[in-house]
This record gives C-alpha cells, structure tokens and sequence, in this order.
C-alpha cells in the first residue's frame, strides 16, 4: 500500500504563509491602516476602512472607463458595455459602504476629525481621476456617433437599430447617476456628522458640498428625454 502526499504549500513568491496572501498581499493591504496604539479612537480603523477601501474601487471603476474608452473608440461598444457595467457597480459599492460612516455618532467623530490634518474628500485620488475619464469617455461616445451619422435624439428614436450604442449611452448616463447619487449621499453624511453651516478641514464651507451632485458629466444624455418628451407631445 502506498500512500502519496502532496505539497499545498505557497510557491509564489512574497510574504505570507499561503499562495492567497502572497497574492493578494495581505501583509501590506491589513498594515495600512492605524494600529490600536496609533488611534486617537476606536472609530479610526473604521473610517480608514471606508476610504481606502472606496479608493481600490474608484481605482478599478477608472481603470474600466478608460478601457471601455478605448473599446468606443475602436468601434467596439458591445465590448466597452461590459467594462461600463462594472464600473457603475464600482459607484454602487462605494456609495452603499457610505452607510458604516453613519455608525460613528456626531460626537465620536470629532474625535477622529482631531487627527485628520487638512485630509479632505477633495483630495481623493480616486474621485478626482474620474474627472480625467468620464470626459475622455464623452468624447470616445460622441465621436463614435457622428461616425455613425447620428445624433443623440437619433440613437434615441432608432435604438432598436443601434442596440449595442443605445445601451452605451444608457451607461453613461448610469455612471454619470451614480457619481451625483456618491456626491449626494457622500454630503449627507458630512452633514449628519458635523452639520451643514460649518467649514470643512480645507477651510471650506460644507454647505458648498450640497451642489455637487447637481453636476452633470453628460448634460446631453439628460437633455435628450426632455427633447423625445416634446417631440411626442407635439405628435400627439
């Protein structure tokens, strides 16, 4: 009887104990955040948690728009729909973890307020690449219909005809969604946490936070339904 033993043990290279930790890096990725020693309070992990966490997301969710952008441009937007999906949901996630902030009482966040400097939202790395690539994106679309001999009221009225960019358009205007709904709640919580008629760490007035969302990446694809809105009613 013979018996055989196989070897499960990590052959990547790296540290950590496993394939899984090498990998993912999981020795860098859980020291990035405060020891308990380094906390000014025991709600810091979780702040820390939220942020770095939505800049992985924000970081992949630009990553797909310049991907996508690319796929437009080549003529390709069956290809760049996927890409476009992913990141939407990206603007999902960030903007549903949001909710763990509400966690920290208006009091107990001061305290984590305390050590934060001059860090400010508006710093983000991530929410401002999306500045760099929802434009991009816009252009790779547009360019993309006037090779195509079409409008946006065309791609409209004709969707049937051009399903594949019909549903690009549709997430552009997804993406563009989700950024006003991130921006919406994202001042809801700085409001539910310091209020609304204070400035912020950067000497800011918060209150100039509850315009944000009115911001419209693709004032076009919104336009359009108001344009179909008239156009049907005057056929009527």
């Amino acid at each position: 009887m013979t018996s055989e033993t196989t070897d499960y043990g990590p052959i990547l290279k790296g540290s950590g104990d496993s394939d899984y930790e090498r990998y993912i890096r999981t020795d860098e990725l859980l020291s990035l955040q405060k020891t308990a020693d380094e906390r000014a309070h025991h709600d810091e992990l979780l702040f820390q948690t939220v942020h770095q966490s939505s800049e992985l997301w924000l970081k992949h969710a630009c990553f797909e728009v310049e991907s996508a952008t690319r796929l437009i441009e080549a003529g390709e937007p069956a290809r760049a729909n996927r890409l476009l999906r992913r990141a939407v949901l990206g603007l999902r996630l960030i903007t549903g973890q949001l909710d763990m902030l509400e966690m920290m009482s208006p009091w107990e966040y001061q305290e984590v307020r305390r050590v934060l400097g001059h860090g400010s939202g508006f710093d983000s790395p991530g929410v401002n690449q999306t500045k760099v690539v929802s434009p991009a994106l816009g252009v790779a679309f547009h360019a993309l219909l006037a090779r195509k001999g079409l409008t946006v009221e065309d791609l409209y009225r004709r969707s049937h005809e051009f399903d594949h960019l019909y549903q690009t358009a549709e997430l552009l205007l997804d993406w563009d969604e989700r950024m006003s709904l991130w921006r919406s709640h994202h001042f809801k919580i700085v409001e539910r946490s310091i209020g609304s008629h204070v400035v912020g760490t950067q000497g800011t007035p918060v209150e100039l936070l509850s315009h944000l969302h009115e911001n419209q990446l693709f004032p076009e694809l919104w336009d359009v339904r108001t344009t179909l809105t008239e156009a049907a009613r005057l056929d009527d």
